[in-house]
């Protein structure tokens, strides 16, 4: 079957065969997606029956291609739906790959401020006792002292690690304030 072509500008052709794949490489990313999430988050999502069933059968199969023959059977019975039912899919996604991105960032600020006090004790030390007044400053010495010696007699870091989680208490308690 062949198109026929008009000199009409007002004539709308649809969408391009690039465009087609876009959007359909998008509802297999998507369906990935699907399949690797945690059971607990896959049922607080709507999702349309059919769907449910394929992504429970596609989470089954452990042979590398024949899992990927699934996935694109998956997306294909994902493309036969609006794309407004996934809408709401998308943006819960793209909400929780954020979170994750706030937190892997807070994880980050947390080691280089317990870094920054092992490197530089009087300096960092008042910084973080006037951001956190309720910090305990003699534990809080004690285990800066007992991460340096643990690191000069290359121990096991017990103190390095109870640090950054005296940190991350801090800053949990500072958030619920």
């Amino acid at each position: 079957m062949h198109r026929t072509y008009t000199d009409n500008p007002d004539h709308d052709y649809g969408p391009t065969r690039t465009q087609q794949r876009r959007d359909a490489l998008a509802v297999l990313e998507l369906a990935q997606q699907l399949v690797e999430l945690p059971p607990s988050r896959l049922a607080k999502l709507d999702l349309p029956e059919d769907v449910l069933r394929e992504i429970a059968n596609t989470r089954k199969i452990t042979s590398h291609i024949a899992r990927k023959r699934q996935l694109g059977f998956l997306a294909k019975t994902m493309r036969k739906h609006d794309t407004e039912v996934f809408d709401g899919v998308r943006a819960a996604l793209g909400e929780n790959r954020e979170r994750q991105r706030q937190e892997t960032a807070a994880m980050h600020r947390l080691e280089a401020t317990r870094d920054r006090l092992l490197a530089d004790e009087e300096s960092a030390l008042p910084e973080l006792i006037a951001a956190y007044p309720q910090l305990d400053r003699q534990h809080l010495r004690s285990l800066l002292r007992q991460a340096r010696l643990e690191r000069e007699k290359n121990k096991p870091p017990r103190a390095y690690r109870e640090i950054f989680q005296l940190l991350k208490d801090l800053a949990a308690t500072g958030e619920d304030e």
